[in-house]
């Protein structure tokens, strides 16, 4: 999905989301000049966060 999209979908911004993109924590492909999130990967990450939260 776009980064729009993505923000949108985990609730965080623009620039937070770059953040863990950096961190590697969010993976990403380029498509052409579109940066597509993989939502297997936002998927990955809020299943992360949630088991660190238990």
């Amino acid at each position: 999905m776009r980064v729009p999209d993505a923000c949108r979908f985990i609730g965080l911004g623009r620039s937070t989301l770059y953040v863990l993109v950096a961190t590697g924590e969010i993976e990403t492909v380029k498509v052409g000049a579109a940066t597509l999130v993989l939502t297997e990967s936002l998927c990955a990450l809020i299943d992360r966060r949630r088991k660190t939260r238990v």
